[in-house]
């Protein structure tokens, strides 16, 4: 299997791995901080016990946090996993995952603003047809009684955005970084089940996303762009978007707004067009910078 190969394996696998974050916690049947609380402390303990076993068995030493751009990334992450499982509890899914497919615009947005890296035309219709679509979701919120979903969903991408932006304004490997920030929602989680109780129905489908799903995606999904390019990478992480409804429509009959789905399908469609010219303009780029082979 060639590098290109090696890359779509990966990205897929932990795509469909991300895509069945949502349907696993609401099998859970739990109250939502109890929710956190588990999910998130296992996610950390896998986290810990992969890192040990990559220093004894590995060539690398990766740090956990590395330096104060960790300790900041590390921040976003950990309170956008909070804002996203309480949007999780507070909208439906189709629109969790929507919104959230709004990250990588997001990012755009803040490189633009942090890092002086002006968004091409391309990039800018983009974000212009994408904040239409989060629009008309947004607006079926505020109609249908679940704007703070809505709400913390938005915050969740933002947050998740500006921790990619620390990460590139560092340039350094911040791999384990996601994962070990779970250590916030997990004491966050913890004060309130001290003081209310611990209460999911069933928790083996929560400590399985936590402690295997999750650590599975982000570790394929962080591994991807070594072999392949950003658009390429981005297609696979709108497998979430797509079949994260599809999973919770066919487990919990869960049937999406008529808005929701407009929205999402603008947002779907404007990300595929995006990837699919930034592929081919990075093919093109590859394509001329080839020397002529000589006769």
């Amino acid at each position: 299997m060639n590098d290109h190969k090696k890359g779509l394996v990966l990205t897929a696998i932990g795509g469909l791995a991300l895509s069945f974050d949502v349907p696993l916690v609401r099998l859970g049947h739990g109250e939502m901080w109890s929710t956190v609380a588990l999910r998130s402390t296992a996610t950390f303990a896998a986290a810990i016990i992969l890192w040990l076993l990559v220093r004894r068995f590995g060539s690398t030493r990766p740090v956990l946090i590395p330096g104060k751009a960790g300790l900041a990334a590390g921040f976003c992450y950990g309170i956008s996993t909070i804002a996203f499982l309480g949007a999780v509890f507070n909208t439906a899914t189709a629109n969790v995952v929507f919104i959230v497919a709004f990250t990588p615009m997001y990012a755009a947005i803040l490189g633009w603003l942090v890092l002086k890296e002006r968004p091409s035309p391309s990039t800018l219709v983009t974000m212009l047809v994408m904040l239409f679509g989060v629009g008309l979701i947004v607006s079926g919120g505020l109609t249908g009684g679940h704007l703070l979903g809505d709400i913390l969903a938005a915050t969740a991408s933002f947050l998740l955005a500006l921790a990619i932006t620390f990460s590139r304004v560092a340039r350094i490997d911040m791999g384990f970084v996601p994962l070990v920030a779970t250590i916030i929602p997990a004491a966050v989680g913890l004060s309130f089940v001290a003081s209310n109780g611990f209460s999911v129905a069933d928790p083996i489908w929560v400590v399985f996303d936590g402690a295997i799903m999750m650590p599975l995606a982000f570790w394929c999904l962080a591994t991807g762009p070594k072999y392949l390019s950003g658009p390429e990478v981005g297609m696979f992480y709108l497998l979430e978007t797509i079949l994260a409804p599809i999973w919770v429509w066919l487990i919990f009959a869960e049937i999406p707004s008529a808005r929701t789905l407009l929205g999402g399908s603008i947002l779907v469609l404007a990300l595929i067009g995006y990837s699919a010219w930034q592929m081919r303009r990075i093919a093109r780029r590859d394509y001329l910078a080839t020397p002529p082979i000589s006769p």
